[in-house]
């Protein structure tokens, strides 16, 4: 199904979207890709802005991926609001939004399995497990569909770019991974869509996640080693907040391994579990001093 609504194109299937997307019928223009989950917010409308900047057309998805959610998870209600998706993305720029079903997307199951490997095996990837063999599923039919020339990710969910930065350069798939920074509140919580499904008392405690991250980041920067810095983090969300810690790490990045003499980036990420809500946020820092400017909120 194809709509017109305003200055934008909703299509529905993959059929319609290929043909135009047809590298044929591009005659030369460049397409810009965002991949989403939908509940759109700040954070989503960066990366279109980065992506309407680089590139002549800009597709964004909107694909809440159940196969990357594990029993128990929030796949039900992660929250979803297509009218406001579709006015928003409308209002940034988007030119063709595709809102697949999940019967569209995976009509069959064939069994066949991406694995990401050891960097799926740390932080995130260590307490949900088999996670992002379902991103890679869904993100490598997206980059089929759509072919994009740049495909546009958030350093929020800083593991899922690694894996993703990682897959199209060993796998030689044609789009260009572009990096955009977190966009924040006021008050420092990263931009989420989950965000909504804290309580009153969770969203007050919630920035304590991203000051903590940045009195580990100014112990980095005076030598600290990672042990005490990863210590000190959890410390302070504990005594800070009601959330409960899934862990606290900090790692050579974006190879996700130990940190040696020859790296050049670390990453400080955390994952705090409230009543309902699992929140992510990440530091990315260069060995050579400073916050990397990657992971600032410069919008």
């Amino acid at each position: 199904m194809t709509v017109e609504s305003t200055n934008i194109l909703v299509i529905s299937t993959i059929e319609e979207l290929q043909k135009k997307l047809n590298r044929n019928e591009r005659k030369g223009a460049t397409v810009g890709f965002v991949p989403t989950m939908g509940y759109l917010h700040e954070g989503h409308l960066s990366l279109v802005e980065h992506a309407k900047e680089q590139n002549d057309i800009v597709v964004m998805s909107i694909f809440v991926n159940p196969a990357q959610f594990g029993p128990g998870e929030d796949f039900e209600s992660y929250p979803r609001d297509t009218e406001r998706d579709l006015r928003l993305a409308s209002e940034a720029g988007v030119d063709i939004l595709f809102i697949p079903t999940v019967d569209e997307m995976y009509p069959t199951n064939s069994g066949i399995r991406i694995l990401p490997g050891k960097l799926a095996c740390e932080l995130c990837g260590a307490s949900r497990p088999g996670h992002f063999d379902g991103v890679l599923k869904v993100v490598l039919k997206l980059f089929n569909i759509v072919d994009p020339d740049r495909s546009y990710f958030g350093v929020k969910d800083a593991q899922q770019l690694a894996i993703i930065e990682t897959f199209v350069h060993d796998f030689n798939l044609r789009t260009a991974i572009v990096r955009v920074p977190i966009v924040r509140e006021d008050d420092g919580l990263a931009k989420s869509s989950r965000n909504v499904n804290l309580t009153t008392v969770e969203r007050s405690e919630a920035p304590v996640i991203y000051k903590a991250l940045q009195i580990g980041a100014d112990m980095f920067g005076n030598g600290a080693h990672s042990e005490e810095i990863e210590q000190q983090v959890s410390e302070w969300i504990v005594s800070n907040s009601s959330g409960k810690i899934d862990y606290v790490k900090m790692l050579a990045y974006p190879g996700l391994g130990p940190i040696t003499v020859n790296t050049n980036e670390v990453i400080l990420a955390c994952a705090v579990q409230f009543s309902s809500t699992r929140l992510i946020d990440n530091i990315i820092m260069s060995t050579k001093g400073g916050s990397h400017v990657s992971n600032d909120d410069e919008q």
